[in-house]
């Protein structure tokens, strides 16, 4: 592996972000490892552009630990970690799914990754430049009740909450997290293939797949480029939307730096009564 370099570890290399990211983090010149869960085209091509892969599968522990000691071995230290797994199943209500394949969901959409993390921060490159980055991803459901997603939308919300919480605890590295809106890739197809069980985001994401609003990856890859190259203090611990907030802007990050609660998990109402009895008085 090529020496001063950065260098990135993208788990799920072969998702479609995933692969999209490799390539272009590949273009700038940059070491690049990662992860796969099954053998595909994308693991295929990506070996043949020279992206180093190891075989993980995040429901796993044997497969996490194994993954973890390959990458030991061929990484000397990273600067960007990206997490970019994702699964919807099971899709269904909660009371009508099996808990083995809801437990099964919270290991490879959170506790897998985790433990990936875990394993990995004490290679991370801290003696030069920005402090290293860890990136995850946030799905749909983290401000409402989305039905039939719970095993799925609870990991992301925990993923929220973890960046927090490692941004508090780890002070030189920094973590965020990207809620990249509604992107065409392989993660709906466990909505498509559960129809009824999807309830009414069935047919709304067979709209959304066959229209033009979807966000594109390089648009994702842009603000995750943002990201990586901001400030522990603008970024760390927080949770940021492609589609709605105003990254790569001077004028977002004044109010980041100004705004330590911002984007972040927040009990909404918490000064209410204190309101309330004052203006009774």
């Amino acid at each position: 592996m090529a020496k001063n370099k950065r260098t990135a570890i993208i788990v799920s290399a072969s998702s479609d972000i995933g692969t999209a990211m490799c390539l272009r983090w590949l273009g700038a010149g940059w070491n690049i490892l990662g992860t796969y869960r099954t053998g595909s085209s994308a693991v295929k091509k990506l070996t043949q552009k020279g992206v180093d892969l190891v075989e993980c599968d995040l429901s796993d522990r044997g497969s996490i630990g194994n993954a973890i000691s390959d990458i030991q071995l061929k990484c000397r230290g990273w600067d960007v970690l990206v997490l970019c797994p994702g699964s919807q199943e099971p899709v269904g209500a909660f009371i009508e799914s099996k808990f083995d394949d809801w437990e099964k969901s919270i290991e490879v959409n959170f506790s897998g990754q985790m433990r990936l993390i875990h394993g990995l921060l004490p290679l991370r490159n801290i003696e030069h430049g920005l402090s290293p980055c860890v990136l995850f991803f946030a799905g749909g459901g983290t401000n409402n009740a989305v039905k039939n997603y719970s095993a799925y939308t609870v990991s992301k919300i925990a993923l929220i909450k973890m960046c927090e919480l490692l941004d508090a605890e780890i002070s030189d590295t920094r973590f965020a997290i990207i809620g990249p809106g509604w992107v065409k890739t392989k993660i709906h197809n466990s909505t498509l293939k559960a129809v009824t069980k999807a309830g009414k985001n069935y047919k709304h994401t067979l709209t959304k797949l066959a229209g033009n609003e979807c966000t594109p990856i390089t648009e994702i890859l842009d603000c995750c480029d943002w990201i990586i190259n901001s400030s522990k203090q603008s970024v760390s611990g927080r949770n940021f939307s492609v589609v709605f907030d105003k990254w790569g802007t001077n004028e977002l990050k004044k109010k980041l730096l100004e705004e330590s609660d911002m984007y972040k998990l927040r009990r909404l109402g918490n000064d209410w009564l204190v309101k309330k009895e004052r203006d009774n008085k």
